[in-house]
């Protein structure tokens, strides 16, 4: 049987033959693995006979990039987590979505219309059409560990030095770091705090045999070094996919509480096909495809109460960073083994 990545990428080869014809429309779709499952796009592809080109991100970072580097005309969909959006709308770089031309905005559950989430909406008008969430929890190998870990402070415990994954990107990591040093908000960090939460990523990147950023590699890197801790970037997408590969692992919410994403669809400002791409949402919201992502991936949709994993009060649901740009610049420099006076040096 095909593996979920190779049947992705042998999708994407014949979509690619398939543009052949210039005539063809096309729909120019970003988003994170998972969250275009091919059937969808198929279904998609015949009921509006048109194309789907699908590209796959990593991370915030590369999203930006992918969507800023040319005002946003490469794409006409993509979709990115409530605090970002923020920026997004800040650059003139997405265009107001019209919940009327997704019926479908119906099915979803009241907490997830647009007017009760905030971020979503500026000057009256909505940006983001709510899709999936997930809490970023601790993945453990249960026969490592007696019982399940009940703290962030596991990540940097030196018992399990080269036994720890973590996702690898500066955002959520300076956010781990904050909520470790007990500051009020994981998302902004005083002149005061840099310091201390870079000497304490420094100290995470001794502790760590690997940082990922798909959630496929975060398997095979558990699976083949025999990893005891995994901070879940992609929540239980992963532990999903770790229980498919036959991995007997658990999953917690620390005292601490955890970061939680909220993932909306939005339509760029560059969009050659706007109409399209609402179609494109309204079609992922509809009851088919919300089924298959929470069976498939392992992800909550928005039109159905899924299982709570935490407390709720525990959650710290992301927000705007204080500075993206020096969490992503500093965040290089420790990945790259600097120390602590050359990581913050101007």
């Amino acid at each position: 049987m095909l593996s979920r990545a190779l049947a992705l990428v042998l999708l994407c080869a014949s979509l690619g033959a398939q543009g052949a014809d210039p005539s063809q429309r096309t729909l120019r779709v970003l988003a994170w693995p998972g969250y275009a499952d091919a059937e969808t796009v198929r279904a998609f592809e015949q009921r509006h006979r048109v194309r789907v080109d699908l590209t796959l991100v990593s991370s915030d970072e590369v999203m930006w990039e992918k969507i800023n580097g040319n005002a946003g005309a490469d794409f006409d969909v993509f979709a990115v987590n409530t605090a970002e959006l923020q920026r997004y709308i800040d650059h003139g770089l997405v265009q107001p979505v019209d919940p009327l031309a997704i019926p479908n905005t119906r099915r979803q559950l009241p907490r997830f219309r647009s007017d009760a989430i905030p971020g979503l909406t500026r000057g009256g008008k909505t940006y983001g059409i709510p899709y999936t969430y997930a809490e970023m929890g601790l993945i453990y190998d249960r026969s490592q560990f007696p019982r399940a870990p009940d703290s962030i402070a596991t990540l940097w415990d030196p018992h399990l030095q080269g036994k720890v994954l973590a996702y690898n990107g500066g955002g959520h990591n300076f956010s781990l770091a904050a909520m470790m040093l007990g500051r009020p908000s994981p998302f902004h960090i005083d002149d005061a705090g840099w310091p201390l939460a870079v000497e304490r990523l420094i100290a995470l990147r001794r502790n760590v045999l690997a940082f990922y950023t798909q959630p496929e590699e975060s398997v095979r890197l558990f699976r083949s070094h025999r990893a005891a801790l995994l901070f879940a970037n992609y929540g239980m997408q992963q532990l999903q996919l770790l229980k498919a590969a036959g991995v007997d692992v658990g999953y917690s919410i620390p005292k601490e509480g955890t970061l939680a994403w909220l993932d909306c669809w939005a339509i760029t400002r560059g969009a050659r096909e706007a109409a399209l791409a609402a179609a494109w949402i309204d079609t992922l919201l509809d009851k088919e495809a919300s089924a298959l992502l929470v069976a498939r991936q392992g992800l909550a949709n928005t039109i159905s109460e899924s299982a709570p994993h935490g407390a709720e009060n525990r959650l710290h649901w992301l927000e705007p960073m204080e500075d993206t740009a020096r969490r992503d610049k500093l965040w290089a420099r420790i990945v790259s083994g600097e120390r602590l006076e050359k990581v913050l040096a101007p």
